[in-house]
């Protein structure tokens, strides 16, 4: 294997502390020779590209007690640090009062990475192609930090300072985030434009939000991602006390286009970006005139939206128990294959390390009863937690995903197969009756290169007939 393929090793060392205290305590112990988890979908890929060298800890939020509460209030709604994109997904209230925010989270990834990854951790991450950001600044968010020297909040546009750059210290914790709701008067909306409908970073985005007073425009506000080094924010003089019509629509995303100078990169050229900017204000602003649409029904692989969990001792795997001895430096992934396997003397092989970078859903199992990429997640997020794996999806004869499978054909080579079977499964958990667009949504973190995807599709949808 060239060098450039060798991933980076995880840190031998992982605490997994229960509180916002004991983790700022160890804040300031360890300052930057540690490194906060959650999700770990950006940290796990960041060491793998060798980006953190030199760090020795782990410090491991999962099982922080109630830090995946939603707390609505009248002026403001705040999500703690493990709100998972699923979670705000699934929340009918978020659709209504913070629709920007809940079209970022849907486009975030796949449903196994939206089950793990946090909103707080996309903020955190710094990077202007992070989708929840510029919803979140059209919302005015703010970002609540906590070290032992006290409590500070930072508004949202003051908080990112370039390419994965914040004014958080090493000894800060990002507790929380809270936004505004929306207004009676308010409508808004999230775009973006990105290179495939699924595991996509964004070419560009935009969040918007505009105040009415019947035809006329009150307030309004425009951010964009990956445009600039941060998220910026476009002119919007054009708009407010204006008719909102088309002719003002228009020149609103004009005067978007010329606000940004966008740079060329591997997704797209600059040129392409700036009138990516102009079509996606405009259709984003046209979309606003009408009345919005109700929640969509999206697939999230899980019942709750989220495969975080308290913290304990021992894993279950397929119903057995097992130590979580020699967990620290390894993924899910390589834990189950390498180290669960031999423990419980059966094979624990089928779950597949296809990317490593959480692209393909070779790996995927369930976790905590949600669907997720066991190569994106630290194994020391396993105790006490419940696993399972392709080898126990339907137990001792086939789950109706298998044998619809073997009928439909739907199998060639084989080492995508169990990844779609775990995902198929968890569909059928969540929608027991899918249509063929249903199933391509749940499958949408799953890729074969063998096949042309309709026999799968077809599978699951029998399987669930």
């Amino acid at each position: 294997m060239h060098e450039v393929q060798r991933r980076g090793p995880l840190p031998k060392r992982v605490l997994r502390p229960s509180t916002i205290g004991e983790v700022v305590d160890l804040l300031a112990e360890h300052g930057a020779d540690a490194r906060l988890i959650a999700g770990g979908t950006d940290l796990i890929l960041e060491f793998a590209h060798h980006q953190h060298e030199g760090v020795g800890l782990l410090i491991d939020v999962s099982a922080v007690a109630q830090a995946d509460q939603i707390i609505f209030g009248d002026m403001r709604i705040e999500i703690g640090m493990l709100v998972t994109h699923n979670q705000i997904v699934a929340s009918p209230i978020l659709w209504r009062v913070a629709r920007p925010l809940a079209e970022a989270c849907a486009e975030i990834g796949s449903p196994q990475l939206r089950n793990r990854a946090t909103v707080v951790g996309n903020v955190a991450t710094a990077s202007p192609a992070n989708d929840t950001i510029t919803a979140l600044r059209v919302l005015d968010g703010e970002v609540t930090l906590r070290s032992v020297r006290g409590e500070r909040t930072v508004p949202l546009g003051e908080f990112h300072t370039g390419v994965r750059r914040s004014v958080r210290m090493p000894d800060e914790l990002i507790t929380s985030l809270s936004f505004r709701p929306l207004r009676a008067n308010e409508r808004g909306v999230f775009v973006k434009a990105g290179l495939r409908a699924a595991q996509a970073i964004s070419v560009v985005h935009a969040a918007m939000v505009v105040a009415l007073d019947g035809e006329v425009v009150q307030s309004a506000k425009i951010a964009l991602g990956s445009v600039a080094t941060t998220i910026v924010e476009a002119p919007v003089e054009g708009l407010i006390g204006a008719r909102f019509d088309e002719l003002t629509i228009a020149g609103t995303a004009v005067a978007a286009a010329a606000s940004v100078t966008p740079i060329d990169d591997v997704r797209a050229t600059a040129k392409y970006r700036s009138e990516a900017v102009r079509v996606i204000v405009e259709r984003g602003l046209a979309s606003l005139r009408a009345e919005p649409p109700v929640a969509p029904r999206l697939v999230l692989l899980s019942e709750r939206g989220s495969a975080h969990g308290p913290s304990g001792g021992q894993a279950t795997v397929n119903g057995h128990t097992v130590g979580t001895s020699g967990v620290a430096g390894l993924t899910l992934l390589d834990w189950l294959r390498d180290v669960a396997g031999p423990e419980l003397e059966v094979s624990l092989t089928g779950t597949k390390e296809g990317c490593a970078e959480g692209e393909c859903g070779a790996c995927t199992v369930q976790l905590n009863g949600a669907a997720v990429m066991s190569c994106l997640v630290p194994a020391a997020s396993v105790g006490g937690a419940s696993v399972t794996t392709v080898e126990g999806i339907g137990g001792t004869e086939l789950h109706p995903v298998q044998q619809a499978f073997i009928d439909k054909f739907a199998v060639q080579c084989g080492y995508c197969i169990p990844g779609f079977i775990v995902a198929g499964a968890s569909l059928l958990d969540e929608i027991p009756s899918p249509d063929a667009d249903t199933v391509i949504a749940g499958l949408a973190g799953n890729l074969c290169r063998c096949t042309g995807y309709y026999k799968i599709i077809d599978a699951v949808v029998e399987a669930g007939s």
